[in-house]
């Protein structure tokens, strides 16, 4: 074993990392940061990521990674588990699979959270902060490493694989080029879903401001984005794009507007401006940080109830969501393009 700290004097030239990351799209958005302050302490570290199937679109993403293996695709787990690494880092908050895997891994230094019996896995166990901005948490597993990460989530930026923005310039075409803004109606639950029947309404109001509009997502989305976009009030592109093409056209709008979600997440890390919607989610941990964000969150004394990706029944028919009228989102639309400048001139100004 390493010792503890580890300063940079006991890590060899060429060290390679493994970071597990199961879980959704949000959280391996949010991996960026540890992911570059890594490189940057140490450029010849090699680093591969064991994913899942439902965040795996996110890594193409993000530069700096040799090798992505999935989790829950049986040979790939087996590879990681037959090499050998330098340090493992196990970012899962709180399901105890993840630290098994890091525990079989053959690796000498075994970095996670100590949020339950999972600690006895790891040799270095970090303290977890439910109330932490989650970017902070996930630096805070560099700390036995010596590397104390100074970057903000701002100075973060995605890439996009060439081929997916030039798919987004096909789908867009029919917009003409002109300024658009993006809804993503989806969610991982329901719970934290508004609907599509309020986006629509949004969306009518926004077209009377002259605000074109784009609706993302993915097939599991399709039906949502016809609703919003019925009678051609918007261009329903969701169902037909990858997560990286999905991406491309976020980057290209002026605006994102969301729930809380991993495409959120994407939008950010993409340093495209946003409109989020909050309920159930820990807002404080995981909304979008700066001036050029705007977080709606009614903050009702049940709210947040999720608590490590869990959400209980609600007894108050998700009051926190319900509450969240369409005129205050609007509103917020608007104060934020307006704040920018960043529409045409016969934007956000009635028809």
């Amino acid at each position: 074993m390493l010792p503890s700290p580890l300063c940079s004097e006991f890590i060899p030239p060429g060290i390679s990392f493994l970071i597990i990351r199961p879980g959704g799209i949000g959280d391996a958005v949010l991996l960026d940061i540890l992911i570059i302050s890594i490189k940057k302490a140490y450029p010849e570290v090699r680093i591969t990521i064991l994913a899942e199937k439902r965040n795996l679109g996110v890594f193409p993403l993000i530069p700096g990674l040799d090798k992505v293996l999935c989790y829950d695709r049986p040979l790939n787990l087996l590879k990681a588990l037959r090499s050998r690494y330098d340090v493992v880092i196990d970012t899962e908050q709180s399901h105890r699979l993840s630290a098994v895997v890091a525990r079989l891994v053959l690796a000498p230094t075994k970095i996670g959270f100590d949020t339950n019996e999972r600690r006895r896995m790891f040799t270095h166990c970090i303290q977890y902060d439910l109330d932490a901005y989650e970017p902070d948490n996930f630096s805070a597993l560099l700390k036995p490493l010596g590397i104390d990460s100074k970057l903000e989530v701002s100075s973060v930026t995605l890439t996009l694989p060439p081929k997916s923005v030039s798919k987004a310039l096909q789908l867009l075409q029919p917009l003409n080029s002109e300024s658009f803004i993006a809804i993503f109606p989806g969610a991982s639950i329901k719970e934290k879903r508004w609907g599509a029947d309020r986006f629509r309404l949004v969306a009518e109001a926004l077209s009377a401001f002259g605000i074109k509009i784009v609706v993302v997502g993915g097939k599991e989305d399709r039906k949502q984005g016809e609703v919003i976009s019925g009678g051609g009030l918007a261009l329903n592109l969701a169902g037909m794009t990858s997560l990286p093409e999905t991406a491309a056209i976020i980057q290209k709008s002026a605006l994102l507007l969301s729930g809380d979600s991993g495409v959120l997440h994407i939008a950010t890390g993409l340093g495209v401006p946003t409109v989020s919607l909050f309920g159930p989610g820990r807002a404080k941990k995981w909304a979008p940080r700066g001036e050029h964000h705007i977080v709606i969150n009614k903050e009702l004394p049940c709210s947040p109830c999720t608590t490590f990706g869990n959400t209980p029944p609600c007894p108050n028919n998700v009051r926190c969501m319900k509450d969240i009228s369409v005129e205050e989102v609007v509103n917020a639309v608007i104060s934020l393009l307006t704040s920018m400048g960043s529409m045409s001139s016969r934007c956000c100004k009635r028809d």
